[in-house]
């Protein structure tokens, strides 16, 4: 569908986003209800005021409100969110009642407010980012005693303090009388930070400890923990090579480039996969699972945004393999499996978890975008049919896990698909996830989603002129920090000064341009292009398709769960043979069909199933070859 020059980057199907035609979205009024973006961008203005001004007026200087205590569910369901009803309190360490590991993203460091940071440029807050800078400068610290994740203070703390640098000097160049007195405060506490993760990499692979102490780094029982998942080794480029280019001390993104280098080497040679955990000393694989979501996912996006940020073809060249062997390997149709990395026609287990959501937008962003429509219509499909999406779900789209903790990667690929496509089904979809945060999540003491989900569907809804930048200027990191392509013409070392690049280009200026040269290292360089009207038809041939496919699962579940529509039992024909994407370890009549056919299914307390086969045990089979997607388990 799209093809590249050698120095592109691969994104062009965004390419679309500026070709939408005068007069095109009334014909779209039967398929699709008129949206109203101006008064959608207000809402979700209110809606994330509302969040930040709780926390400001209730919890700060801590790093976040406090929650109640969760009850029990039923796990076929996922909960009311009056559930988790945010305390008018803050929560700090030390102070607090533990919640366990999860308080490890906490520093007392108003981690909040770092995090928020740059959202209140993109809502057009500046009068009140001026403030929080100040605050943030005068009230905060990182010398605490505390253990933190490596992985989220270098996401959320580093990233969001880079970013808030960043809105600084944008703020100070475009208001006069904003920020003046500011002098890079904000970069030199990113710097600090840095400093105090930094023990975390004396390993002898490079890939860093999970977590380090704020003050005195690597305690003994911090060396001996020696595990470490693959996203959170491999999630630090995009900040520490920022903040090398910007500081001009070269050894933050020397550290994360000997990260991802060591785990790339690691990758299994014959599938192009990643495991889930490894040994920061031995690089073994201590989880050979292998899939994109929890423990990989952002492993896979920095590899790919560290070529679009750097323009370092390495990264590209390792991405590509790892995306052909996603592809291959995980792609059931719309739906994903989890396989072993060294046996990868093997599933690994029977769910899909939310954090998998954030594909699709690494789809775009790669040019893929039938598949990015395919997958994320599907999660659309899960989102309807439970309000939210679960934090794990079955490959037939049933609860798996029946909880919902907020998490923005769907949001995400919808922004990056209504970029690209400027589709109005894409607004319908941030319409109806800002609807449900209203109806189900609001409480009177705020959101717990003011830092991602808020900045995405403002910027859904924003016209240009609602902006005072251009996004397409900036990658946008795992927890949505702003990095302008311009970090990538900032040299280090003896390399070379790159030319400028852009998230987006408009076609018709290329055509214009010709073979000028500033558009060589342009990002990206199209030699195929589509207008609007044809990318929304050809979505919405794809999203047809795709529910063809979905209600056809839905509809063999239910047979095979012996229920039809009318609430009648009912009997599975032979021939709707029980498939992998349809089964339900806690479905009985899939339980027994197996046992039919000598197999013998153990759930791990992991939630992980080992399924055994016995020829012998088998009491009949099959003959019916259909199938819906490829079967996980064939060899």
């Amino acid at each position: 569908m799209w093809s590249f020059s050698r120095h592109s980057c691969p994104l062009t199907s965004l390419l679309a986003s500026t070709l939408l035609c005068c007069g095109y979205l009334s014909t779209l009024c039967s398929a699709v209800q008129q949206i109203n973006k101006e008064e959608l961008r207000l809402k979700a203005h209110e809606m994330f005021m509302h969040g930040y001004n709780s926390y400001m007026d209730n919890a700060y200087p801590d790093d976040e409100t406090s929650s109640a205590e969760l009850p029990a569910f039923n796990q076929t369901k996922i909960p009311p969110y009056s559930a988790y009803a945010l305390s008018c309190q803050g929560r700090k360490r030390g102070v607090t009642p533990s919640r366990g590991d999860v308080d490890d993203s906490l520093g007392n460091f108003s981690l909040t407010l770092v995090d928020t940071l740059d959202t209140l440029v993109v809502v057009g807050e500046v009068d009140e980012f001026e403030r929080a800078v100040q605050l943030i400068i005068t009230d905060v610290r990182f010398d605490s005693d505390l253990v933190v994740s490596v992985f989220e203070t270098n996401i959320r703390m580093v990233g969001g303090l880079i970013s808030g640098h960043l809105m600084s000097v944008l703020v100070k160049e475009k208001h006069p009388d904003k920020l003046q007195w500011y002098s890079d405060e904000l970069i030199a506490m990113a710097a600090d930070l840095a400093d105090r993760l930094m023990p975390a990499f004396n390993t002898t692979s490079g890939v860093p400890h999970s977590r380090v102490n704020l003050k005195h780094g690597l305690a003994p029982h911090l060396k001996s923990q020696q595990d470490t998942c693959t996203a959170c080794g491999g999630t630090m480029i995009l900040e520490w090579a920022a903040l090398s280019r910007l500081t001009g001390n070269p050894i933050y993104e020397e550290k994360a480039r000997r990260a991802m280098d060591f785990l790339w080497n690691q990758r299994n040679r014959g599938s192009d996969l990643m495991g889930t955990v490894l040994n920061v000393n031995s690089g073994d694989w201590v989880r050979r699972d292998s899939g994109i979501g929890a423990g990989i996912d952002s492993y896979y996006e920095y590899t790919l945004k560290a070529y679009i940020l750097l323009g370092e073809e390495d990264y590209l060249y390792r991405f590509n393999k790892h995306y052909e062997a996603v592809m291959r390997y995980l792609s059931k149709g719309p739906v994903f499996i989890d396989v072993h990395m060294h046996k990868p026609n093997i599933a690994s287990r029977s769910y899909m978890d939310a954090l998998l959501a954030f594909w699709p937008g690494i789809q775009v962003l790669k040019g893929d975008l039938r598949a990015a429509i395919e997958m994320h219509e599907m999660l659309y499909h899960v989102v309807k049919k439970h309000k939210f999406l679960p934090d794990a779900f079955t490959h037939d789209l049933q609860v798996h896990w029946a909880q919902h903790p907020l998490r923005p990667e769907f949001i995400e690929s919808t922004y990056l698909l209504y970029r690209a496509t400027k589709d109005p089904y894409y607004l319908e979809v941030a319409k109806q996830v800002m609807d449900s945060l209203e109806e189900n999540v609001r409480m009177p003491y705020g959101l717990f989603c003011i830092a991602e989900t808020f900045k995405y569907l403002y910027m859904i809804f924003a016209e240009p002129s609602d902006l005072l930048f251009d996004p397409d200027n900036y990658v946008l990191t795992t927890e949505a920090h702003f990095l302008p392509l311009t970090i990538g013409d900032l040299p280090l070392g003896d390399e070379s000064v790159r030319l400028p690049r852009r998230m987006l280009i408009d076609p018709n200026e290329i055509i214009e341009e010709g073979q000028d040269k500033r558009f060589e290292s342009a990002c990206p360089v199209p030699q195929q292009m589509r207008t609007t009207d044809e990318l929304v038809s050809f979505g919405s041939s794809v999203r047809k398709n795709v529910n063809k496919l979905l209600g056809h699962v839905t509809s063999i579940t239910a047979a095979l769960s012996g229920s039809s529509e009318g609430g009648q039992q009912t009997c599975a024909k032979a021939s709707d043979r029980l498939k992998a994407w349809a089964f339900s370890a806690t479905n009985m009549d899939h339980l027994a069909q197996l046992k039919k056919m000598g197999i013998e299914v153990e759930i791990h307390a992991d939630g992980r199933l080992q399924l055994s086969h016995s020829a012998q045990a088998a009491e009949w089979s099959s003959s019916d070859p259909a199938t819906a997607y490829p079967s996980p388990h064939a060899s």
